[in-house]
């Protein structure tokens, strides 16, 4: 049922996508505000509970309503399931911008590509010369697709497979976003926030992480250049300082064969933490600055949007056989 659930939630999606300001991302904003203002003294032990009462709880919530629904009826589980997946997975949470860029630079217009690029993820992109915006623009949309369609996939399957139903989209989905929402109040809004908070959310995400994070880059490898991407993985993961994202970025980069990472140059991006942050291994971040290939070109759009769809492919048939194999065992 787990397939079937993905499967009709990626396809409603498609048809019915929710808005770019759409009501599911301002209820997070307020969920999260709200724990943070009422939870949150400063005291290291307030920074667990924050946690707990903006992550964890909505996804025992979730697990509860599952319970209840799937007593009454399998149908109405099955339902819940495929509403969570619909607010919690899917390509238009993020592709409108990828789109917009996308068209904007085949029309020649780098000056808007640019402004989306800022509006997006909140940095300083006016002087990005064409390859860094396009860079910029494919290790933003890899995490994006990672973050918003993989990460909640194997998240969901796993929890679900244990009998918690949508748990654990929910439960992937707001560690996230916590990880994001404070660190962009400290660091772009220039809001106090608690530091303790602000790390334990992104410790609490990278941990979660770390296994779908690892199946993402695997799938990369498999449906492209394998050899490659899993050089990339061992070679160059370190050029980035979250391991998570390095592994992911350097098998994408081998992948399709185009080169990500680096940094750009001075004046370009003047604060390169609200994009990535650079140097796990200095000494390899030093020798080497970016993955090998080709620089990022127009065409490596496309190349990504491919790389991620016969992702989605391998492990929608592969959670299918699993699902046939559990049937029919």
């Amino acid at each position: 049922m787990s397939f079937f659930a993905v499967l009709f939630a990626l396809w409603i999606e498609q048809l019915k996508p929710l808005p770019r300001d759409n009501w599911v991302h301002d209820t997070l904003i307020g969920w999260t505000g709200w724990a943070g203002r009422n939870f949150d003294a400063g005291q290291k032990q307030h920074a667990v509970i924050v946690w707990c009462v903006t992550v964890v709880a909505p996804a025992v919530v979730a697990w509860l309503i599952y319970l209840a629904l799937a007593h009454f009826s399998a149908l109405a589980g099955f339902v819940f399931d495929i509403v969570v997946l619909y607010l919690t997975l899917g390509f238009r949470q993020f592709s409108h911008y990828f789109t917009d860029i996308r068209a904007a630079l085949g029309r020649g217009d780098e000056a808007q590509a640019r402004s989306l690029l800022a509006e997006w993820r909140h940095l300083d992109a006016s002087e990005l010369p064409r390859t860094e915006l396009l860079r910029h623009v494919l290790e933003h949309s890899l995490l994006a697709a990672h973050r918003h369609v993989f990460g909640v996939f194997f998240c969901f399957i796993a929890l679900s497979a244990v009998g918690l139903g949508p748990a654990g989209a929910v439960l992937y989905r707001l560690a996230e976003f916590a990880s994001r929402y404070w660190a962009f109040k400290s660091r772009t809004l220039d809001v106090p926030a608690n530091e303790r908070l602000m790390r334990l959310s992104q410790r609490a995400f990278s941990l979660l992480d770390h296994v779908p994070a690892r199946l993402t880059a695997f799938g990369f490898a498999v449906v492209g250049n394998f050899e490659e991407a899993v050089s990339g993985w061992r070679r160059d993961a370190a050029l980035w300082l979250h391991a998570n994202e390095g592994i992911l970025l350097a098998s994408a980069a081998g992948a399709i064969g185009v080169q990500l990472g680096g940094q750009a140059a001075p004046g370009v991006t003047p604060d390169r933490s609200k994009t990535f942050d650079v140097g796990g291994n200095p000494e390899a971040a030093s020798a080497r600055g970016s993955t090998p290939g080709s620089p990022a070109q127009t065409g490596h759009l496309q190349s990504v949007v491919g790389l991620v769809w016969r992702s989605v492919i391998l492990w929608m048939l592969l959670t299918a056989l699993l699902s046939l194999a559990n049937l029919l065992g």
